[in-house]
């Protein structure tokens, strides 16, 4: 009751005098108020009704909090806290998806299903390369995990870090028993970038099998070869024979057919195209043509005489002077028709002179092959690209230590001879600087549009390049390379014959060109390996299938 009574009490208004600044205006009068009478506090009651109501929902959301705490410390404490010690985290790595490898028609040539897959077609495996786990070495020195693919050769290994995209963090709750309680992601991953190569596959196909078939017919031991623009340095097909699956090595599950590349005596994962180290032969001779034009050793139209050897006297003992011989005897020819029926005996003279003619000399001569890209990686990135070799007097010091140098080692080394190597990648960009008049990089990359394209201009008059050019024509019209004339378009060429070994049994046929004549647009070499001295089909013969080849299926790649 005293309770009851305290509560009216305090119920009851109370009389006091007030300011007219603290007048609580009944919300019914609001409308009424006069502003300009009074000044000061104006405030609207609270309805009782509103005020319990709120003061009930606070003491409603209070008791259930207060509920969830007892609850999660009383009831399930020992539970969570049994949970707590049971349990632990992991922190695992998530791979994202490789990116998408395509050719320059759109055409998809390595992909995820959800293993990484490549096109099957033979040819492709030296360009596309496979992917693999890393060796201790590479997990010692890189920030890549032990169960991480990455590319071993090719494209694939060029162009890794483009490839594989950004690894993720997922942090799991492992229970007792290894199964996953929960798990989070710190990092997303983030899918590899896919790349259009510059490669037509159906060329790079084509090329390939045609060498295949070239070297099953004459027998060959392998072959490489290489289409690329002249202008961009963009490669149209890369290949190299013989090749291996890249789906095989990708898997690694197909032990035997991996056991069959490793034992194969040729090599199959040689990639020749930019590894592989061949005497050039005389298709080095147009080479030495520019630079004898440059240095004014000879001029164009003078004509050397070749009687199928050169004879040089020998001082010491005249009754055995040194030979030096022509693959035949040619007549008087110019530096164009030196150049169309291959005069060894013309480059001889230009190269080391004899008698009246002076020649380039071995300084000049190795100034000028390196001139052109020869001795030095091309900067195509491929795995272990070779740089080959250029005959000087250090180089044979080095190698025959008191044996100085001699004329003949001249004369051997300027028709391509000796020790003398380079690689197709190296011949293809140099063939395209004398096309062009200067030296791009060869790209496994189509151009997207964005980047310009850096050529590095040749120090050489156009119009000691065009004499050139009208020799490697004259080959295709009159001289060694006949076999490269074709009614759909116009091609400049030089073929070689490189000899090999002491016995001289086995060459190298090479082809090397360029189309159209008039507005070069393309550039290619073809090396056959190792086939007998006596046949007379080599690159010659794979290069114009392949064009034959194009003219039907491909003729806007011979458009002006």
């Amino acid at each position: 009751m005293a309770l009851i009574r305290w509560f009216k009490k305090m119920s009851r208004p109370r009389l006091r005098e007030l300011d007219p600044d603290e007048i609580f205006l009944d919300s019914r009068n609001l409308p009424s108020f006069n502003t300009q009478q009074f000044e000061g506090q104006l405030e609207k009651p609270i309805n009782k009704t509103v005020f319990y109501l709120f003061t009930i929902g606070v003491a409603v959301v209070a008791g259930v909090l207060l509920g969830k705490v007892a609850l999660l410390q009383v009831v399930n404490g020992q539970a969570l806290a049994a949970r707590s010690e049971s349990n632990s985290l992991r922190h695992q790595i998530i791979f994202p998806e490789r990116g998408i490898l395509y050719d320059r028609h759109g055409e998809e040539l390595a992909w995820n299903d959800p293993d990484r897959l490549y096109i099957t077609t033979p040819g492709f495996g030296h360009i596309l390369g496979f992917i693999g786990y890393p060796t201790a070495e590479e997990l010692t020195t890189t920030d890549f995990d032990h169960k991480e693919l990455i590319g071993r050769e090719g494209a694939e290994k060029l162009f890794n870090n483009q490839l594989a995209g950004a690894k993720g963090i997922k942090i799991e709750e492992i229970n007792v028993g290894g199964g996953v309680v929960s798990d989070h992601f710190l990092t997303m991953p983030e899918s590899g970038q896919s790349l259009v190569l510059s490669v037509d596959a159906d060329i790079q196909a084509e090329l390939y099998q045609q060498i295949k078939n070239l070297s099953e017919e004459r027998g060959f031991a392998a072959g490489a070869g290489i289409i690329m623009d002249v202008t961009t340095g963009e490669i149209i097909a890369l290949t190299s024979y013989p090749d291996f699956d890249p789906n095989v090595m990708a898997t690694g599950t197909n032990r035997e057919a991996i056991n069959e590349y490793l034992t194969d005596p040729r090599s199959p994962f040689l990639n020749r195209a930019v590894s592989g180290l061949y005497t050039p032969g005389s298709i080095i001779k147009p080479f030495m043509a520019a630079a004898a034009l440059a240095e004014r050793v000879i001029s164009p139209d003078k004509t050397i005489v070749s009687t199928g050897q050169l004879v040089v006297p020998n001082p010491y003992n005249p009754e055995e002077p040194s030979i030096f011989k022509d693959w035949k005897a040619h007549g008087a020819v110019d530096m164009r028709r030196a150049l169309a029926v291959s005069s060894n005996v013309y480059f001889y003279q230009i190269g080391g002179g004899f008698g009246g003619q002076a020649g380039l000399g071995i300084n000049k001569i190795n100034e000028y092959v390196r001139l052109f890209g020869f001795g030095a990686p091309t900067g195509i990135n491929l795995t272990k690209e070779n740089k080959g070799v250029i005959p000087s007097p250090e180089w044979k010091e080095e190698n025959f230590p008191g044996q100085p140098w001699r004329l003949g080692d001249t004369y051997h080394t300027v028709i391509g001879q000796y020790g003398f190597l380079v690689s197709p990648i190296q011949v293809v960009r140099a063939v395209a600087g004398i096309s062009t008049g200067a030296l791009v990089k060869p790209t496994l990359l189509k151009a997207d549009g964005t980047a310009t394209t850096v050529a590095e201009p040749l120090p050489l008059a156009n119009s000691d390049l065009a004499v050139v050019r009208e020799g490697m024509r004259l080959a295709v019209t009159e001289g060694t390379a006949q076999g490269l004339s074709l009614p759909a378009v116009r091609v400049a060429a030089k073929t070689g014959t490189a000899e090999l070994g002491t016995l001289k049994e086995d060459v190298n046929s090479w082809v090397i060109g360029f189309w159209p004549y008039e507005a070069p647009r393309y550039a290619f070499v073809v090396v056959m390996e190792k086939g007998s001295r006596s046949n007379l089909i080599g690159g010659v013969a794979v290069m114009r299938r392949v064009l034959d080849w194009l003219a039907i299926y491909k003729p806007e790649y011979f458009s002006i």
